[in-house]
């Protein structure tokens, strides 16, 4: 389906619908919990997102994103690894690398903010598809 797009690329609720197989939805879980637990995030953030708001700029919710990418293998130092990225999507969402590559890193104050930024361009890619863990 052109204009699919995943923000963070794993989520639990979504593993059905995206055909993820259990040992990702299980990493999806993983990283949910251990950077939740971590950052201290309110993960209702998270579920209000999943429902169609934007990307709110919420530093825990910032710290959250970097994490889960950090851990995920998305991102080092600040700068997303765009192969990774789209090494990591599902078959059906190849079509999105054209916009991962199109954002890059968006460059903010810190890291959290890197993520954060290039979560919102993602995001504003196609906000239709767009969730996170």
């Amino acid at each position: 389906m052109e204009g699919r797009f995943i923000g963070i690329i794993l989520v639990t609720i979504f593993v059905g619908a995206f055909g993820l197989d259990d040992e990702m939805a299980e990493l999806a879980r993983m990283l949910r919990e251990n950077c939740g637990e971590e950052t201290g995030v309110d993960l209702g953030l998270v579920e209000k997102i999943n429902a169609g708001a934007d990307l709110m700029p919420d530093p825990k919710l910032k710290c959250y994103i970097k994490c889960v990418m950090e851990t995920a293998g998305m991102m080092s130092e600040g700068e997303m690894d765009v192969e990774a990225v789209i090494a990591m999507l599902p078959g059906d969402l190849r079509e999105s690398e054209a916009s991962i590559r199109a954002c890059g890193t968006v460059h903010g104050a810190d890291f959290c903010d890197n993520a954060y930024l290039t979560q919102v361009c993602w995001q504003k890619a196609n906000k239709a598809d767009y969730f996170l863990i």
